[in-house]
């Protein structure tokens, strides 16, 4: 068992320390964003407060999709829109400035974020995953769905999952009377409701469990943006395959009659606070039960293409139908926080504002356009190895456990690092065969005056490429297009402009060594060496395909 995350890994040649465990309460909300508008009631309103007897705290993982560290206000004193509602947690709570994705794209991120381990240490080197597919994570692999429901958790997911699902039939045969198998149900969760992937992918329903009330059972493409450089998806839709092949030069989508996408972001919005309503109602006059903690996974579509923002957004911010998009995804995590306001729900509740990578490649149109950088300070976006791909938003907030609200940690942390910091917050340790690469921040939250030394950690782009940056250094290993790596030092160039490898070869050298090392270990985190899911694969270019021995299971 991995129960001491204070322990120093003995193979990196650095000094690193983590911090010292301490049961508390906690609840975790991890917002991205998506794609809609809601309508103006407000279901918080409608709600008594709640009476949660067990001091064990709620957990809310939301997700935002495609959002730059740029495109929060607060984080950005240039932003061209306004996030009053990202700004309140960062007011009331802490703003990570040096949080990062595990990848630069969507499905490798949330493999990181859901398990506490390297999407690339699974058969999954490069790019995403379609909608259909086998599941990429692994039966029996621990999620923080199948943690928290070990600790009495209730768990639900709303929104975007991206991870593989299997539908019955081929899309020329479906038979959307059986059931989906291999999805969010199968991982720990309790509920489902959501879409399988990305919108630029079929299939497009609207799932409640393992079935859709309107199965895809029509055809679309990918149709002309008004409001962005994109495309949007919306009916009419066409009844056969073929017809949508004539009319669409793009890849065809299965889709169900009632869906749109500009609708993405009210529906799961509306349906993550019924489902908190159900399961915080109070018990049944007499009952001697309490209502358990919940966890909710609430990942969101946007900003990620289309950009769709709803008609009342029009027109909001200086940036366009992507800042009107943004200002509506924080409308939404606004609703949100009011409910738990309104229901008693906040102060034991740990919000962690967050996003899967760095902007999409639009982000250059609005520098031009409207002097608004989506990437911040830093070079590159989505896809990229460079900071602008994978150093994210990460906003913090947690009245019972996070002290002095309103400051900053420029700690390095990233979105693996979630698992563990949930279960060192409850007290409890992680098997050596789980989170392998997640690190408990934990601290940062409860001690102010606590100096987080985080193990390095390892970047991941679109195309396959590495990069581990310890400290102040990163360092970017020689890929497929650049034969020699790249030397940055993030305290004095955090943009990335100047590659030093030459004039500080040892320190290239000794995150080359930790980079093996913990490729090999199958974990960068104390215990057990694990099996990484494949053998030796083109991408660790820096080390000779010799080297590449792997531990017994």
């Amino acid at each position: 068992m991995r129960s001491d995350l204070s322990s120093i890994l003995s193979f990196i040649p650095f000094r690193f320390a983590s911090p010292i465990g301490r049961p508390r309460s906690i609840a975790i909300l991890v917002f991205g964003l998506v794609c809609t508008v809601i309508p103006t009631h407000v279901i918080a309103q409608q709600s008594p407060p709640t009476t949660q007897t067990d001091t064990r705290p709620n957990v809310i993982i939301v997700y935002t999709d495609d959002q730059g560290f740029g495109d929060v206000s607060s984080m950005n004193p240039d932003a061209k829109f306004a996030t009053p509602n990202m700004d309140r947690l960062a007011k009331e709570g802490l703003t990570f400035t040096n949080a990062h994705s595990s990848d630069s794209v969507c499905t490798p991120s949330r493999y990181g974020l859901l398990t506490g381990r390297y999407s690339w240490r699974t058969t999954l080197k490069q790019g995403v995953m379609n909608a259909e597919g086998k599941c990429l994570i692994a039966d029996g692999r621990m999620t923080l769905a199948s943690f928290l429901r070990g600790q009495g958790y209730q768990t639900g997911m709303v929104g975007k999952w991206h991870l593989g699902m299997q539908f019955p039939g081929t899309p020329k045969n479906r038979d959307w009377s059986k059931p989906v198998r291999d999805m969010p149900l199968d991982k720990g969760f309790d509920h489902f409701f959501g879409i399988p992937a990305s919108l630029n992918y079929g299939v497009l329903a609207w799932f409640d469990g393992r079935h859709a009330a309107v199965p895809p059972k029509s055809w679309t493409g990918k149709k002309p943006n008004k409001r962005h450089v994109d495309y949007r998806i919306q009916p009419p839709y066409l009844d056969t395959e073929g017809e949508a092949r004539k009319r669409f030069k793009n890849t065809t989508i299965e889709v169900a009659d009632d869906f749109i996408d500009n609708q993405c972001l009210t529906r799961f919005t509306d349906k993550a606070i019924e489902w908190i309503t159900e399961i915080t109602a109070e018990p049944a006059t007499g009952s001697t039960s309490t209502n358990p903690p919940f966890f909710l996974y609430l990942p969101l579509t946007s900003p990620h293409y289309p950009v769709c923002p709803l008609p009342e957004f029009w027109g909001q911010g200086d940036c366009g139908g992507y800042g009107e998009f943004v200002i509506e995804t924080d409308h939404h995590l606004g609703r949100l926080l009011d409910h738990l306001d309104a229901t008693g729900l906040s102060d034991n509740t740990l919000v962690i504002l967050t996003s899967d990578n760095g902007p999409e490649k639009s982000w250059k149109q609005r520098i031009q356009d409207f002097g608004h950088h989506s990437n911040g300070p830093y070079r590159g976006g989505k896809r990229d190895i460079y900071e602008g791909g994978h150093r994210v938003p990460m906003l913090a907030r947690w009245p019972n456990g996070i002290q002095q609200p309103g400051r900053t940690s420029d700690a390095l942390v990233g979105q693996v690092d979630l698992l563990a910091t949930v279960s060192e917050l409850l007290g409890q340790s992680l098997p050596d065969d789980a989170a392998e690469d997640s690190q408990s921040f934990a601290s940062i939250l409860l001690d102010p005056s606590h100096e987080h030394h985080r193990a390095p950690l390892i970047n991941h782009g679109v195309r396959g490429e590495f990069a581990i940056t310890a400290s102040k250094w990163k360092w970017i290993a020689p890929n497929r297009f650049k034969d020699k790596g790249e030397l940055y030092n993030l305290a004095s160039d955090p943009a990335e402009t100047k590659d030093i490898a030459s004039d500080h070869p040892q320190v290239a050298r000794r995150l080359q060594a930790a980079l093996t090392k913990i490729v090999l270990n199958g974990r960068s985190t104390p215990g057990k060496p694990q099996p990484n899911d494949t053998g030796y694969w083109e991408d660790l270019r820096w080390m000779d395909p010799s080297e590449y021995s792997q531990p017994s299971p």
